[in-house]
């Protein structure tokens, strides 16, 4: 049987996604090469250039690929949460502990970093990013949402709660990525869960002394 050309084109560009975010993580975007990206993905520069266009486009382009995996995981990992509350507390464990979860956020939280870098100069990069910050929002302000629907939660503006909640993930999420030796992700997890408790008048749970603690939220 006959493999349609669309679907092996689809393949082939996903496999570049995949060496672009690979190479990026490695290198910094900065760094990073067509051809690297070629010879990691076994093609030719000129095919990938093909797919493409240029490396901002590329870089745009991996950036996507890396959220949409970071999301598909969460999709799986919380949809048997039977709360609110659980459902918010894996989505901050997610954040916070970058390397321990199986949708690529270690990498796509690298990727940010060069992200931000990029959106300060190039207007094409800087749309991405604030379009990437509003589906950021977005999430957090539905989960509050639903937890107010169950009584789980006070009554706040979602919209406001998630613009401050994810500064605080994402200057939290900064430091664990960059390996502080002060803000573990243990540590960023409680902190985060801490002021969402303040916020949403909920008993955070305890997950600062490491003692057998659930990070996962089943405990909620």
């Amino acid at each position: 049987m006959t493999v349609p050309a669309v679907a092996v084109a689809d393949v082939r560009r996903e496999q570049m996604l995949q060496a672009a975010v690979a190479v990026i993580v490695e290198r910094g975007f900065p760094e990073t090469r067509i051809t690297d990206v070629a010879e990691r993905a076994g093609a030719s520069p000129a095919l990938v250039v093909y797919y493409f266009k240029t490396k901002s486009n590329l870089l745009v382009e991996a950036l996507r690929y890396g959220e949409d995996l970071f999301y598909d995981a969460g999709s799986r990992r919380t949809a048997a949460l039977e709360s609110a509350r659980q459902r918010l507390a894996e989505i901050v464990r997610m954040s916070c502990n970058p390397g321990d979860d199986d949708g690529g956020s270690a990498e796509s939280r690298v990727l940010w970093l060069d992200l931000w870098a990029q959106s300060v100069r190039h207007p094409e990069v800087a749309r991405v990013r604030e379009e990437f910050d509003e589906r950021w929002r977005r999430t957090i302000a539905t989960v509050v949402a639903d937890g107010q629907r169950t009584g789980e939660f006070a009554d706040v503006v979602p919209e406001d709660f998630a613009l401050s909640f994810t500064a605080l993930l994402d200057g939290l999420g900064v430091q664990v990525a960059l390996r502080d030796s002060v803000i573990t992700g243990e540590r960023a997890f409680a902190l985060c869960m801490d002021y969402a408790g303040q916020q949403l008048g909920f008993e955070p749970p305890d997950s600062t002394g490491g003692h057998g603690v659930d990070l996962r939220g089943g405990a909620l």
